[in-house]
């Protein structure tokens, strides 16, 4: 995997993945505080929410689910001191479906962030990770 980062201006900087795509992020400069898009640890933070979220949906789609949607909510808390590690991730997911099955979601969600999902993983590695659900029935709406 490769990515490359350029310096734009200030605090302004441009993400390109190996695939493309590019993130503008930077942290905020200036008398107005100005922030051009997330900073670094935020989109650590976006990531593990993704990776996790992408699990979730997979694993649901795999065993014939009738997901809809899904989000996932963090709150995290960081380190007083360098380097400001992650020290707390809380996840709250949301899964909307026709029918969803409460236990098949806590598997999925179990399974992604003890098994499958890597930046779950790595986070796990300075953070408490915790986590919880709910699940939205969609059947008569």
């Amino acid at each position: 995997m490769k990515a490359r980062i350029k310096w734009v201006e200030e605090r302004t900087f441009v993400g390109e993945s190996g695939s493309g795509h590019k993130v503008v992020l930077g942290t905020a400069f200036g008398p107005d505080g100005k922030t051009p898009g997330p900073s670094p640890m935020e989109l650590v933070l976006l990531g593990t929410g993704g990776c996790s979220a992408y699990d979730v949906v997979h694993i649901l789609e795999k065993g014939r689910e009738a997901v809809e949607d899904c989000v996932v909510e963090l709150d995290a808390d960081r380190a007083e001191t360098d380097p400001r590690v992650f020290t707390r991730i809380h996840m709250h997911f949301i899964v909307k479906g026709r029918a969803l099955s409460p236990d098949k979601v806590r598997r999925a969600i179990d399974l992604s962030i003890e098994k499958y999902c890597s930046a779950s993983a790595m986070m796990a590695k300075t953070a408490e990770i915790t986590h919880d659900f709910e699940v939205i029935d969609t059947t008569t709406k």
